[in-house]
């Protein structure tokens, strides 16, 4: 089942980020990992930014959770996590399908470039990565990000969407 999520989901969903964010130690760029990798201030700032969490649930327990921004013209999926133990098991998919069928406007996905596996998982769901001047424009203009960040990480997009305005 798919829910969105309630205000006493907010310790579990914090765990299931930083547990499945563990994946990215060693891959990121080391000046981008810190522990926890997202802290419960950070989680607060990115609810209160707007950020809408959907989690996927069995028996009453969350195994999967994933963002949904809206953002002037566009959506973004933002922090799409699934408990480390029972990844690859098509929670991720479902989650993003679902939030797709409610998408009235484009999606774009913000990842590390260097997250092989996540942008792997996206183009397997009809999104193509965004590089060079496309990208900067799209993360500069959707994310609040720091400058490092935007240099580390790729935009995937919906095949289709055209942002003609990043030239």
């Amino acid at each position: 089942m798919i829910r969105a999520s309630k205000n006493s989901d907010f310790d579990e969903i914090y765990t299931i980020i930083n547990d499945s964010a563990s994946a990215y130690k060693g891959v990121i760029p080391n000046d981008r990992w810190h522990e926890p990798y997202m802290s419960k201030e950070q989680l607060r700032a990115e609810i209160a930014d707007g950020i809408l969490f959907f989690c996927y649930c069995e028996n009453e327990q969350i195994k999967g959770v994933m963002g949904f921004q809206e953002k002037s013209d566009v959506n973004l999926i933002r922090h799409a996590y699934v408990r480390t133990n029972i990844r690859n098991r098509g929670i991720g998919g479902l989650l993003l399908e679902y939030l797709r069928t409610f998408s009235k406007r484009p999606i774009l996905i913000g990842t590390w470039a260097d997250a092989s596996w996540a942008i792997r998982f996206y183009e397997k769901y009809d999104f193509q990565i965004v590089l060079g001047t496309e990208k900067d424009f799209l993360l500069k203009r959707y994310w609040t990000i720091p400058e490092r960040q935007v240099e580390t990480s790729v935009v995937l997009k919906e095949l289709g969407y055209r942002s003609n305005s990043y030239k």
